[in-house]
C-alpha cells in the first residue's frame, strides 16, 4: 500500500535527520536564521489572525447567548477557553501549516531539482540532517512562543470589542477571562503545539526532499505537505486531547 510505503520513507528520513550534526558550527550558524524565518517572520500573520478571531468570538458569543439565565461574564469565559484550548494551538497550527509548510517544502524541493542536495551527498554530507534538522528544531522551539503570543493577542482583540462598542462591557469581559481559570489548559495547548510544530516541519521537509522532477513537482510537493500535515494535526489533536483531558 502507498501509505505504508510513504510512512516507511518518512521514518527512514527522520532516522537520518534526528542524529547529532557532523559539524555543530554549521548547525548553530543555520539555527538562528531558521528561528527568524520560521518564527519571527510568522508574527505578523499570528497578530492579525488572533486579534480578529478574539474579537469575532467575543461578538458571536455575546450575540448568540442572549439569555438572562447566563451570567454576564460568560462571554469572556467562553472566548478565553476557546482561545486556550483550540484556536491558539490547533487552528493556528493549521494556518501556519499553509505558510511554513509550503515554504519549507518549496525551499528543499527547489534544492532537490537543482541538484544541490545531490552535490551535498557526493561530498559525503548527511544532507537530510544538514538541511532539515535546523528547521525542525527552530520551529519546535518557536511554536510555544507563537501560541502564547496568539492567546494574549486574541484576548486583547476581545477586550477591544468592549472598548470600541457597546456589545459587552470591559468589566464583564475582564471578569469572564479571569473567572475559574485553569492553568493546565495553557500547558495542554503548549504540549499540543510542540507535536504540531514537529509534524509541520518534518512532513514539509519530507515532501520537499523527495520532490524529483521540475518546477511543477515542487508545487505538488508544497500542496501535499500542507494537506497531509493538516490531516495529521487534526488526527493528533483528537489523540492528545483524549490522553490529556480525559
Amino acid at each position: 500500500m502507498k501509505i505504508i510505503h510513504e510512512t516507511g520513507k518518512y521514518v527512514l528520513l527522520m532516522k537520518r535527520v534526528l542524529v547529532a550534526p557532523d559539524r555543530w558550527r554549521m548547525f548553530f550558524r543555520q539555527f538562528p536564521k531558521e528561528l527568524e524565518k520560521l518564527g519571527l517572520n510568522s508574527m505578523p500573520i499570528v497578530i492579525i489572525i488572533s486579534v480578529f478571531i478574539g474579537a469575532i468570538m467575543t461578538i458571536q458569543t455575546k450575540l448568540n447567548t442572549e439569555n438572562p439565565m447566563l451570567p454576564t461574564y460568560s462571554t469572556g469565559l467562553v472566548t478565553r477557553d476557546t482561545l486556550l484550548l483550540e484556536f491558539s494551538s490547533t487552528i493556528l497550527c493549521l494556518i501556519l501549516a499553509g505558510k511554513i509548510g509550503s515554504n519549507i517544502a518549496s525551499e528543499i524541493g527547489t534544492m532537490r531539482i537543482t541538484e544541490q542536495i545531490d552535490a551535498l551527498e557526493i561530498m559525503g554530507v548527511n544532507s537530510a540532517n544538514y538541511l532539515i534538522l535546523p528547521k525542525v528544531v527552530a520551529f519546535v522551539v518557536m511554536m510555544p512562543f507563537l501560541v502564547i503570543f496568539s492567546m494574549a493577542i486574541g484576548l486583547v482583540g476581545g477586550y477591544a470589542v468592549g472598548m470600541f462598542s457597546d456589545i459587552i462591557s470591559t468589566a464583564d469581559y475582564l471578569l469572564g477571562i479571569q473567572y475559574a481559570f485553569i492553568p493546565y489548559y495553557v500547558f495542554y495547548s503548549l504540549i499540543k503545539s510542540l507535536f504540531f510544530a514537529f509534524i509541520i516541519a518534518s512532513v514539509a521537509s519530507y515532501y520537499g526532499y523527495y520532490a524529483y522532477g521540475g518546477a511543477l513537482d515542487v508545487g505538488k510537493a508544497s500542496t501535499n505537505a500542507v494537506v497531509n500535515s493538516s490531516i495529521l494535526i487534526l488526527f493528533f489533536n483528537i489523540l492528545i486531547t483524549n490522553i490529556m483531558l480525559n
